[in-house]
């Protein structure tokens, strides 16, 4: 008989190499593995979204005056909020112009794509109860956290790299690849930063879309943080890690220090982020579950009641973050027409569009963002039956006498009718704080117009999400390719001229643009047949396939 040596009790196991990191590069590949396609997408849009605004700068600002001009109408509080510290205005070229305008914008995307890199990789595997399985192989306890950001680390290198290349390769004045090279490693810091605070919050609570709504909850406090110092030109933009990376001013003085800032941040967090994760339980979060009912409410006995409970939290915190955003979009509206007054490709497009005022394409490019950010909820919300589907929970659910179409159509509900509240409540909070300022007794009225105007848009989008749920549930991400589309389309669509068969893809350029257009009924009437054609399609579709449960 041979005997086999047992672990002492109350003793953990170790893995037999690389201790508490073992796996880590196991883990590295498997990521990399499935987000082949998500990653270069990333990439490729955050590359193409400063790519195509600075070569716009040419054409927009041709001459020195006019770069001037715009230089002197950014010198406001409201300019300054808008896009970075004064200092950048000393010496406004085309360099300037690019981290002066587009560095702290782009900053917020680089930081919600770290968030949602780590959050996926570490909280969500623990939510699906994946993690237990892998860790019952040879993988240490710290792998999963190190794969996954060492995995944001790469993608932010990667994305500086590119951002150095394409930005250097402009040829516009003032743009060095010196510069350019600062500029990118800014991204990467930026990135680094934000994924070192999804460490953190993938602590924090047991559920990965919590975890990934406070990581995102920083990104837009260190934006606003940054944009109430700039704006009264204090020291509170020093607060804020995308202040800090504005503070390099790239292309004007080229300093490196303050992205030490940055990268001491990141450590600082990724090491309380290892620290926590040893302080619990896998699968729980460090701060406690609150206890439910002994009984469940009538409301959440219905298919409607339990979607909406599901949907809860997600849709207060877009409310919140959008009424925020809006109110912010609103206090620009008094200094507007100063800002923009000499900007020659804004007189232009005034001209064309029958004597418009700035401030009236000002809120049009307003409505269209806040339509935007609305889309982004509703394909959340219509793809979440996706991942309920996934997890094996739908099976459970529709095991019960509750129908496919009734189990779909409560989240679909919660989809059609919470992205128009989004928008609604978004308009009368741009209207609360910009009628003050604009001096505008009618704002209210036609702000309330304009946003409910893209409810058909939206409907549309959830249409064509629902659609893919039903009859290609494995590649429901395009419904992603549609909202980023829209995105692109809606807020260079007036900056750029994009041929008209381009923009008119998106279901959102065929909105009626309040104030500037004169109301149609027509569009909206065919944007809501062709919403409901997708809808009926994507349920019929649904109950007819088989479940994927995993």
């Amino acid at each position: 008989m041979t005997a086999t040596a047992t672990p002492a009790i109350g003793r953990t196991a170790r893995p037999a190499a690389g201790g508490a990191l073992a796996g880590t590069g196991l883990l590295l590949r498997f990521a990399l593995r499935r987000d082949r396609v998500r990653i270069p997408v990333w990439l490729a849009a955050l590359v193409l979204g400063t790519v195509w605004p600075v070569t716009a700068f040419r054409e927009v600002y041709p001459t020195e005056a006019a770069r001037q001009a715009a230089a002197a109408t950014m010198n406001s509080p409201a300019g300054l909020a808008f896009s970075g510290p004064a200092h950048y205005l000393s010496d406004y070229h085309y360099g300037s112009m690019v981290s002066h305008q587009v560095l702290g914008f782009l900053a917020i995307f680089v930081g919600i794509m770290s968030v949602l890199l780590v959050i996926r990789h570490t909280r969500a595997e623990e939510e699906a109860g994946r993690a237990e399985l892998i860790r019952a192989g040879v993988v240490g306890r710290h792998a999963p956290l190190a794969a996954a950001l060492i995995l944001a680390t790469a993608v932010n290198l990667a994305l500086g790299l590119l951002l150095t290349v394409a930005v250097g390769s402009t040829g516009l004045e003032g743009v060095t690849w010196e510069g350019s090279l600062l500029y990118g490693a800014a991204n990467t810091a930026a990135g680094i930063t934000f994924a070192g605070v999804a460490a953190v919050t993938a602590q924090l609570t047991e559920h990965s879309r919590g975890a990934s709504g406070m990581g995102l909850a920083v990104v837009g406090a260190a934006y606003l943080v940054r944009a109430a110092g700039d704006s009264a030109d204090s020291g509170l933009s020093w607060a804020s890690p995308i202040g800090w990376i504005q503070q390099t001013f790239a292309y004007l003085d080229d300093r490196w220090w303050p992205l030490l800032l940055n990268l001491s941040t990141a450590a600082v967090l990724t090491a309380i982020g290892f620290r926590l994760s040893l302080r619990r339980d896998l699968g729980a979060g460090m701060r406690a579950a609150r206890r439910g009912r002994p009984a469940a409410s009538p409301m959440l006995t219905t298919p409607l009641g339990f979607a909406l409970r599901l949907h809860r939290g997600m849709l207060i915190g877009f409310a919140a973050g959008m009424v925020a955003l809006s109110a912010s979009y609103g206090t620009f509206l008094g200094d507007i027409e100063e800002m923009f007054r000499d900007v020659e490709l804004l007189r232009n497009a005034m001209a064309q569009l029958g004597g418009a005022t700035v401030t009236d394409l000002y809120v049009t490019m307003v409505m269209t963002i806040l339509a935007i950010v609305a889309a982004i909820h509703v394909v959340l919300t219509t793809l979440r039956p996706r991942s309920e589907e996934t997890s094996g929970r739908a099976a459970s659910v529709l095991a019960t006498g509750l129908s496919r179409t009734g189990w779909l159509g409560s989240h679909l509900a919660v989809a059609v009718v919470g992205g128009p509240v989004l928008t609604v409540l978004s308009g009368l909070a741009f209207a609360a704080a910009g009628a003050p300022v604009a001096e505008d007794g009618g704002l209210l009225g036609k702000l309330l117009a304009a946003s409910a105007a893209y409810t058909p848009a939206l409907w549309v989008t959830a249409g064509f999400a629902v659609a893919l749920v039903g009859w290609l549930p494995r590649a429901t991400a395009l419904a992603w390719v549609l909202v980023a589309y829209a995105g692109v389309i809606g807020y260079f669509g007036m900056i750029l001229d994009i041929p008209d068969w381009l923009t008119n893809l998106s279901p959102f350029s065929h909105i009626p643009r309040l104030p500037v257009d004169e109301f149609r009924w027509a569009p909206l009437l065919i944007l809501t047949a062709i919403a409901a054609g997708l809808i009926a399609a994507g349920l019929y579709g649904f109950r007819r396939r088989d479940l994927d449960s995993k």
